[in-house]
Formats: C-alpha cells, structure tokens, sequence
C-alpha cells in the first residue's frame, strides 16, 4: 500500500501552474470584461428586450466561467499546497481580484428585482428567455433580503478582508498543526486515521493529542470563529434574515419551519438510534462504556483489511455497475483521467471533496487515501458527487447551484450502493456484524451527529448577538450537545471538550451540517423504496433526480418517487432505515452470543 504510486490531478487544463501568465491576462480580461457589461446595460435592464435580455444573460455567463476558472484554479490549488507561500498568495490575489471586480455585475439582478410583476412575466414569458428559468426564479428569492448596489458592493468588497479572510486563516492554520504521538509526527489527516486504528490505547493518545492540540490553539481558533459569527450577523440584520441559519436555508431553498421538523425529529430519535448502537458497541469492544474518540473504532472482530487504491477503485466500480450501467460509464472516467487528488501529503488539506468550477466540464476529487476500508465508501461518496456533477453539466452556468441538501444525495447513494455490495458478499456473520456496525455507525454520523452539530452551531450564534463567546463557554455549548446525542453510553468529558474546532464547515459554511443529515434522510428514504422495488424504472428515475437538483423544486423532483420532504413521517422514514439495519446488527450479536 506504500509503495503504491496513486493518481495526482493535472490542474493544466486550466493553467500550467502557479506562474502561468495567463493568470495575470485572465484578471485583466475578467475585470475589463465586468466593467464592460456594467456600462453597457447598468441602469437598462428594465428596458431590455427578450433578445438583448438573452444576449445579457449569455454574456454574463461567460464572465461567471472566466471566473469560475480562475476561482477554481487558485483554491484547488492551494487545497494541496497549503504550506506554499506562492499558491497561497495567488489564492488571496484571485479572491481579491474577483470580488472587486465582480461589484460590476450586481447591478443585474437588483434591477431585474425592481422591475413590476406585470414587466417580468412578460419577459419570462418568451421562449428563449425560458431557458433562463431556474436561474431567474432563483434570482427572484433574494428580492427580499437584497439591499442597495453601494452596499452590496461593500459587502463584496469587504469580505476578503472579513468573511473569507477569517476562513482563510483558519484553514491555513490547521493545516500547519502538528501532533505527536509515541514520538512521531503526524499531521491532520494521519493523526485522525490513528483513531481507526484496533489498538484501543493508540486511539486514546490519539484522540488526546487532537484535543490537547486543539486546546493550545484554541485562543486563537476561538478569536477566528467569533469573528466569523459576528461578521455573518452583521450582513444577517442588514439583510433582515430572521434566524442565522436562514440565510443559508434561502440558498437551500428550504424553510426555516422544515430545518426545524428535521432537526426535531432526529432529536427525538437520538435514543432509539444512536444510544442504542452505542450501546451494543460497547458490548461488542467488551467495555461498559467507550469513550469519545472510540466511536468510529473498529470492532475486535473486523479483520482490518486493507485496500490497494486499485482493489478500492474495482471494488466501487463494481458496486456501480451493478446498480446501473450508465452510471458506471461515467463513473469510470475519472479513473481514466488525471482528475482525482488521492495520496495524504504535508500541505494538504484534509479529508475529501468533490470540486467543479465549471459547471459545464469535469469535476475534480480530492482524497486522503490509506486503504481501509472507510476510504473504500469515501471514494465511493466523493465519485457520487464527481457523476452528479457530470449529470448536469447540460443545465448551463447560470441555471446551475449547490444545494447542499440535494447535492449529498448522489454521494450518500454512492456510498450505499457499495455497502450494501459489500454486505451481500459478507461470507461470515461476524463480518456481517463488523459491516453493519461500519455502516450504521457512518449513518449515525451523518443523520444524527451533524444535526447536533447544527443545534451547538445554531446555540453558538445565538448567543454571539450578546457579546463574545469564551472558548470555556463553546467547549460547555459543544460537551452538552455531544452528551445527548451520543447518549450514557459514550464518555463525553474534557478529553474531548475542544473538538469543536476540527469541525471546518463551522468557520467556512456556516449552517451548512443540517445538509448532511437532510441528505442521508432522503437517500435513506429513495434507497427503502428500492429495497422494496416499489418504483418501476428506479436507477433510470434516480439518475433523472440527480439531472434536476438545481434546477427543479423539492416536490417536482422527488414526485417520481411519491415522497414529499415536507411532510414529518418523510424525515421519519429515512430515519427508519438506520433502526432497520441496527435491528439486522442486534439479531446478528445476540445470535453471536
């Protein structure tokens, strides 16, 4: 596995690197381009005929591309050089270049929201205009919250020397960390893998290290968030956003009422599902209780396999193939291009993701790659995104969004299909029980833990509106959260108290957790009914769904499946499938017994 050469993207079809001059003639084409736009129809929208309207579109769709390429060039270059002052610096200069030069195009949408009702039906009543619908409807949410072009600029302005700075620092930051154990260095991706590790006193040093760690830092991490908090419900009030989640539920376009029957309704479950597993995983590691850092630990009965990147690739291809064909064709070229990070390194950002900057080319994967067996479902999330993304390339840039709530479903799925795989080629019961405990502990992950995420997140900005939180007040806050959704059964105590501040979608997406959860419902959900066969033409409807997640509304698209997210017994439901396979685990351990 060590000596295994893995893939390196190749970021040259968009620059050839961090010194590449047309970089510098790109900034200055955006910028010329941004400034000639706004003179040409500032103040004219509202006069706008459907054809110049169209030819408007279409060149600010352009612009949005050239800075899509170049925003993406810089950050997924530095995701992997994070240590390196020059891609660093590019990083910072694209960020500043791009938001003060797009102050030029936000004159667009505030004036095509001033126009009357009677003026934009008329308008989107045309055919060509049409095309442009997703995009338009979207624009029209925000009239609401918008506010005047001086401030919006302003706004833009400033936030690479607030907002984005902040997050910048932070993520930096982390990346320099350094943690040490039994004498040897490791950084943020390595020392988390050592809480997989079999050997329960490696994953209590471990699991102390990044919370002794976390505390040395935490002066400086606690400054940052508080900083983030309060520049967010700065623009929150300006904005007139009733909660400070609501401004990202806007963009999810969801309500504030269905977060909140989410966030409940997992709450409610919190005991029937994760104290129950945890529970029956303490039986299993022979404790009475197991503590914080030992609650992704593998089971004393998994025979610890590892995985060349080859045999993880086959084994996720194979789990495709066997649910569809057509996503198994596209699944496949992103091993046949240099489009995916895999190999942890120094400077690299942790974890994994899946990035697109232009909506109408491929996408590019990020792994920290090292053969277990959770990397294997990993990979599997992260292609789910990659062939999400590649089934809507046709929808254009404009109409095109992340929403995070449907843009976890394809990963989600991914990730279940080769499950499930795995599961039914389990030869042993034992392995069935070490399957099953893997995946319901990922589900509890996914559905559970991050909506307690969500109510320390939501707790911690409330109280900012009264002054700065200690860091002694945000460990309280995250201890009392983690102590009710992992339940008695998991020791929740100091050694864990500044964790928190590993939690990245904290400081770079604010409210962003819920998404997780909500997607792991829905997925849960689609996946019953095809457990059950109980649609005609599934694999062909699911690939339809994921097409439509940015252009179509929640209802519309999931009307196939005759599923409706507003209703409570829908979050119920997908909830239902974790408490099915821990059914499937009980019977499994007391038959072991």
């Amino acid at each position: 596995m060590s000596d295994e050469k893995m893939p390196e993207w190749d970021l040259s079809e968009y620059y050839k690197g961090t010194d590449d001059k047309q970089i510098d003639e790109d900034i200055k084409k955006y910028a010329q381009s941004a400034a000639a736009f706004a003179e040409k129809y500032r103040g004219k929208v509202a006069t706008l005929d459907a054809d110049t309207f169209v030819a408007a579109l279409k060149e600010m769709e352009n612009i949005s591309k050239l800075a899509s390429k170049l925003g993406g060039f810089a950050y997924l270059n530095s995701t992997t050089r994070l240590m390196d002052a020059k891609a660093s610096a590019l990083y910072q200069k694209v960020s500043e270049t791009l938001s003060e030069a797009g102050t030029d195009l936000l004159f667009f949408s505030l004036e095509y929201n001033k126009m009357d009702e009677k003026a934009i039906r008329k308008l989107e009543g045309d055919k060509k205009v049409q095309a442009y619908a997703p995009y338009l409807k979207r624009v029209r949410k925000f009239k609401p919250f918008e506010l005047s072009e001086d401030v919006e600029k302003t706004l833009l302005e400033k936030d690479v020397t607030s907002g984005s700075a902040w997050v910048r620092l932070y993520e930096e930051s982390m990346a320099r960390l350094s943690y040490e154990v039994d004498g040897k260095k490791y950084n943020d991706a390595q020392i988390s893998r050592l809480c997989l590790s079999p050997d329960a006193e490696l994953r209590a040093k471990a699991g102390k290290e990044i919370n002794k760690v976390s505390k040395e830092n935490s002066f400086h991490v606690c400054y940052i968030y508080n900083m983030i908090m309060k520049d967010k419900a700065v623009e929150d009030k300006k904005r007139g956003f009733k909660l400070p989640m609501s401004a990202r539920n806007l963009s999810e376009e969801v309500s504030d009422e269905t977060v909140n029957a989410l966030a409940q309704t997992v709450r409610d479950n919190y005991k029937n599902i994760a104290w129950r597993f945890y529970k029956l995983k303490a039986k299993l590691l022979g404790v009475d209780k197991i503590q914080y850092w030992d609650r992704n630990a593998p089971l004393p009965i998994e025979d610890d396999k590892s995985y060349s990147w080859d045999e993880a690739v086959q084994t996720v291809l194979k789990a495709y193939n066997e649910f569809s064909l057509k996503l198994y064709d596209i699944a496949k070229e992103f091993f046949e291009n240099p489009w995916i990070d895999v190999a942890p390194k120094d400077g690299k950002r942790s974890g994994a993701f899946c990035s697109g900057p232009l909506v109408e080319e491929h996408p590019f994967l990020m792994l920290n790659f090292v053969g277990k067996r959770n990397d294997v479902l990993t990979l599997a999330h992260e292609l789910g995104h990659g062939c999400h993304h590649q089934l809507r390339r046709k929808n254009g840039t404009l109409n095109e969004t992340t929403r995070m709530t449907t843009e976890e479903v394809a990963s989600v799925f991914g990730e279940m299909l080769v499950f499930q795989s795995m599961l039914n080629n389990a030869k042993s019961d034992d392995e069935k029980i070490s399957l099953l405990a893997m995946k319901i502990n990922d589900m509890i992950n996914t559905a559970i833990r991050q909506i307690a995420f969500h109510f320390f997140e939501t707790r911690a900005h409330d109280e900012r509106q009264n002054g700065e939180l200690s860091s002694e007040r945000l460990n309280q806050i995250w201890l009392e959260e983690m102590k009710e959704s992992l339940g008695p059964s998991v020791v929740v105590d100091e050694n864990s108290a500044y964790i928190w501040e590993q939690v990245g979608h904290f400081f770079f997406l604010p409210f962003y957790v819920y998404a997780y959860s909500f997607a792991d419902c829905v997925v849960n959900s689609l996946y019953w009914l095809k457990l059950q066969n109980k649609v005609e033409n599934f694999e062909d409807k699911y690939l339809e769904l994921l097409s439509k997640t940015a252009i179509g509304d929640y209802k519309e698209i999931f009307a196939p499946f005759n599923l409706n997210p507003e209703s409570h017994d829908f979050w119920q439901g997908g909830l239902n499938l974790i408490s099915y396979y821990l059914d499937q685990m009980e019977e499994l351990v007391n038959k072991r017994a």
